[in-house]
């Protein structure tokens, strides 16, 4: 078994903290369910946000999520790169398997498949 990383990023309308909460959630299940993966073979997630984010941690709304208590997560700022995709989310996700990395599908929603529209177009 070896620990594979999966990408997810997805963007926000607007800095609110039910838009960011929601968002994060519909960004995990999509990487899980195309994943066919589990929170037990997660071994952590981080969460980083660009700066105009501020209004919630992403992690809250997944620590909610039933049997999410136990998997590790961590929120951080995304280095502020001028020109970069604005009001963005994005997930990197540290997962137990004995899958390739070749075989990891990455997940990019709404704004946020412009970053990896190779990717994006593999879904």
């Amino acid at each position: 078994m070896s620990v594979r990383g999966i990408r997810g990023a997805i963007t926000v309308e607007t800095n609110e903290r039910q838009q960011i909460l929601d968002a994060s959630v519909q960004l995990m299940n999509a990487i899980v369910e195309v994943n066919g993966i589990a929170p037990e073979d997660i071994a952590c997630v981080y969460i980083t946000v660009t700066q105009d984010i501020d209004a919630a941690f992403p992690a809250k709304s997944i620590r909610e999520l039933e049997g999410w208590e136990y998997v590790p997560l961590m929120c951080s700022v995304e280095i502020p790169v001028k020109g970069s995709l604005e009001k963005c989310i994005r997930f990197m996700v540290l997962v137990n398997t004995d899958l390739k990395q070749a075989d990891m599908r990455h997940v990019y929603l709404g704004g946020a498949e412009a970053l990896r529209p190779d990717l994006s177009r593999a879904r």
